[in-house]
């Protein structure tokens, strides 16, 4: 990527050899890496996504860079997104590192005019969750770790816990990021349940079946109320829904789950490690239940999580789990089967009591 001019306010896009200049002026970063500038190892590895994502590495220290351009990186310049979502991003990981700090990496700089942050990174053999769940890796604690964390910072960046006025201030402040959460509501509520020029999907094999969603009026009806629900509970960098982190985690170990047979071989089946993705969707949800302490966000996060399952198969950006199958046949098998799980979980979503039951859904759409 060519590093591009600076702009009235001051931002530029970084590349790997700009943003080495960029270090060596930046006194808390050049600390970071102990002074140590010599033989500087730059990676980008952003999904391609949003953002620009930059893995810096020296003789004495590491830290990774991510920075927000004035576009939607995946599709181009004809779509126009705030780069001030950096902003709000490094608020978020600053309030959440202080509510849960085993849980969120260090912040060691921001950048406002550049909308660059610097953060911890975790070194190898650490790697992404979902490239574990790809990978089959079992994590023992995952449910444990992840309930701690989206119970925590729902509480505790709620009105349940905030002074009236204290919550409204701080609402006020992240009501500024209102064009990402116009972006989120677009790719997640609406843009999937339409004809839109960005849906794409493992074509021809789901013709069918991603046209049938617009033409599904119980599902649109469904996900227009979960639209509506943006009613501000919690605080937190890409939406103002207290419930959407939990619902989007269950969600996506749902995607992962039916993506497994796409990554089983014959030394491998994965069904095992299949029983243990359920297994950790249960346990977290009710360790999350114990801990949140409340009844009535059950229905409301199935849903949330139901949309995003959704919008990953026939919307705009897709997961790694399913586009990582080279198969296209084996791969629109899995996606047409948690399509499937999708649908019936956000369209029956109030019937359910218990998240075993939601489990019990998940194993019959499985089945051969």
């Amino acid at each position: 990527m060519a590093t591009a001019a600076a702009g009235d306010d001051g931002f530029r896009a970084l590349d790997e050899a700009s943003l080495v200049e960029y270090i060596k002026a930046t006194p808390a970063l050049r600390a970071r890496l102990g002074e140590q500038l010599e033989g500087l190892a730059i990676k980008e590895v952003g999904d391609g996504n949003l953002n620009f994502v930059y893995i810096v590495t020296g003789p004495a220290g590491s830290f990774v860079i991510k920075q927000a351009i004035p576009y939607v990186r995946c599709i181009g310049t004809s779509w126009p997104l705030t780069k001030e979502r950096a902003y709000f991003e490094s608020l978020a990981l600053k309030e959440h590192g202080s509510l849960c700090p085993n849980h969120v990496p260090q912040v060691y700089h921001f950048d406002q005019p550049l909308s660059l942050i610097a953060m911890r990174y975790l070194e190898p053999p650490h790697i992404t969750l979902r490239k574990g769940l790809i990978a089959g890796i079992e994590y023992p604690m995952l449910a444990q770790h992840m309930s701690d964390y989206l119970a925590r910072t729902l509480f505790f960046t709620s009105l349940l816990y905030h002074a009236t006025l204290e919550h409204r201030q701080a609402v006020a402040e992240f009501c500024g990021n209102a064009e990402l959460c116009r972006h989120t509501e677009k790719v997640v509520f609406s843009d999937p349940y339409k004809v839109d020029q960005y849906n794409w999907w493992t074509s021809p094999h789901l013709d069918h079946d991603a046209e049938a969603v617009p033409d599904d009026d119980i599902l649109k009806i469904e996900v227009t109320e979960l639209k509506s629900m943006s009613s501000i509970q919690s605080l937190h960098f890409m939406d103002l829904w207290g419930l959407f982190d939990i619902g989007a985690f269950l969600g996506n170990l749902i995607l992962a789950f039916f993506s497994q047979d796409g990554h089983a071989d014959i030394d491998n089946d994965r069904m095992e490690y299949k029983q243990w993705i359920l297994r950790t969707i249960e346990e977290t949800w009710n360790l999350f239940h114990h801990k949140k302490s409340t009844t009535d966000l059950f229905h409301d996060a199935l849903g949330f999580g139901a949309a995003k399952m959704i919008r990953r198969i026939v919307g705009v950006v897709h997961v790694e789990d399913f586009v990582s199958i080279s198969d296209e046949t084996k791969r629109a098998m899995c996606e047409r089967r948690a399509l499937d799980c999708a649908k019936t979980i956000l369209k029956k979503r109030r019937k359910f009591e218990t998240i075993s039951q939601v489990i019990s859904v998940v194993r019959e759409i499985s089945a051969p």
